[in-house]
């Protein structure tokens, strides 16, 4: 049986981001999003990043979202972890769902995927999931 795939995508409706060390030409910050989901999921999500960036331009960053809503046709949450880096090489991320963090119909929710930002600057999520029970 094939797994099921989820693709959404979202936009930051909050955006706060507070540099706590600039040393050495590298910011590291943290910063609070409020996202907003529609496509396979839909919902909402509170999301807490640490970011580094660089004099160079490159970047990285690990987050987690509990995101709230509809995955596929079972409602609830769950927390995602992910993290990425952005070098003139390319950028990479990789998100799994956090396990035993769904609630309602999610429970049991099992899941890897990856965030990506399109050319006109929309940001998706592409999520291959299961369940346990």
């Amino acid at each position: 049986m094939p797994v099921p795939r989820a693709s959404a995508t979202f936009v930051n409706t909050t955006y706060d981001e507070e540099p706590y060390d600039d040393r050495e030409g590298t910011v590291l910050g943290r910063i609070h999003i409020a996202r907003t989901f529609e496509g396979d999921l839909e919902g909402q999500s509170s999301a807490e990043l640490l970011t580094a960036r660089t004099e160079a331009g490159s970047a990285a960053y690990v987050a987690l979202d509990r995101i709230a809503g509809r995955l596929g046709d079972r409602s609830g949450s769950f927390v995602l972890s992910h993290h990425g880096t952005v070098s003139a090489a390319g950028a990479a991320t990789a998100a799994s769902v956090v396990p035993d963090s769904g609630t309602g119909e999610l429970v049991g929710l099992r899941g890897r995927g990856s965030i990506s930002v399109d050319g006109d600057g929309t940001h998706r999520l592409t999520l291959e999931y299961e369940f346990d029970r």
